[in-house]
């Protein structure tokens, strides 16, 4: 993975059964770093097992129980492409340390998407008191991710009705500027995430749909598309010039090799031969190498995982 376009990160929330993993798997199934033998084995075995519907949710499943079971995995897998950005999804979704992870400031995401299910009776389980859709939208703004995109999901439930759609954004406009978002600076876009309407192209079972326009520092952006959206987040100012501050996520054993810190650059450049200091236990040492994504780098700049 070259260092052509810029990195960004997105953190998926949204409640539970809202299709989260589904819409994310649909994007990293298509835009993504799986190879076609691996979505292929996956196919089968979603098939055998009867679980044809679950068929992209399936390749965030797969992932992450071999994740869970210790094998580590290609975090390219995690990755999808759009025009403009190389896009690292944070955490799988439906993640039970979701919570966690995002509070421990690790997933400094540059944009949160909120996955909402437009169907009857689901919107309103999820906007309810005891629904994690305001929670999560409540966590990432206090967390300061500033930029958000809203996908309206299942809208092939809803038969694709505009009504719906359009009674679910006064709501959620609601709701998300109780919480501190401007609605103004918010693409909403009613997709499926199954189908993949308005997912990476425009939909033809909701001709109502005009578009999603979004304000922003230097005018408006528009597009049709989940894909268009994420394209149009603003890049994130990722300062060099600062001191090294790399927040770890996690630490690797391995034989071999040895210890393997592994987090994202926030600040100042990191390279191999330097020598560093961990906090809080004042620990120095030298880097080795540096590498993201199975790929060694001269060197790693703010926003690089």
């Amino acid at each position: 993975m070259g260092k052509e376009k810029l990195h960004v990160n997105v953190v998926v929330i949204g409640h539970v059964d809202s299709g989260k993993s589904t819409t994310t798997g649909h994007l990293i199934y298509k835009c993504g770093g799986i190879d076609k033998r691996t979505i292929e084995k996956f196919e089968k075995e979603a098939a055998e097992l009867g679980k044809g519907s679950f068929k992209y949710a399936w390749v965030l499943d797969k992932l992450k129980a071999e994740r869970e079971r210790g094998i580590t995995i290609d975090i390219a897998l995690w990755k999808f492409e759009t025009p403009k950005y190389y896009v690292t999804v944070i955490d799988a979704p439906g993640h039970r340390d979701f919570i966690k992870n995002m509070i421990t400031g690790t997933s400094q995401a540059d944009c949160a998407i909120l996955i909402i299910a437009g169907g009857t009776g689901e919107f309103e389980a999820g906007i309810s008191k005891d629904g994690q859709t305001r929670e999560h939208a409540l966590l990432a703004f206090t967390l300061g991710v500033r930029q958000l995109i809203v996908a309206v999901n299942k809208m092939d439930t809803t038969k694709w009705s505009q009504d719906r759609f359009e009674e679910i954004i006064k709501e959620v406009s609601t709701f998300v500027k109780k919480v501190g978002y401007n609605p103004k600076n918010v693409a909403f876009v009613p997709i499926s995430g199954w189908h993949g309407d308005n997912m990476l192209e425009e939909s033809t079972n909701m001709p109502w749909f005009k578009g999603w326009t979004k304000d922003i520092k230097g005018g408006t952006v528009k597009g049709k598309t989940l894909l268009e959206a994420i394209d149009a987040i603003e890049p994130p100012s990722r300062p060099t010039d600062k001191p090294l501050r790399l927040p770890l996520q996690d630490v690797y054993k391995i034989g071999g090799i040895g210890t393997v810190p592994v987090g994202r650059v926030e600040t100042g450049i990191i390279k191999a031969g330097m020598v560093v200091t961990f906090a809080p236990s004042n620990v120095t040492t030298e880097v080795k190498s540096v590498e993201m994504h199975h790929e060694v780098l001269t060197e790693g700049i703010p926003g690089d995982n």
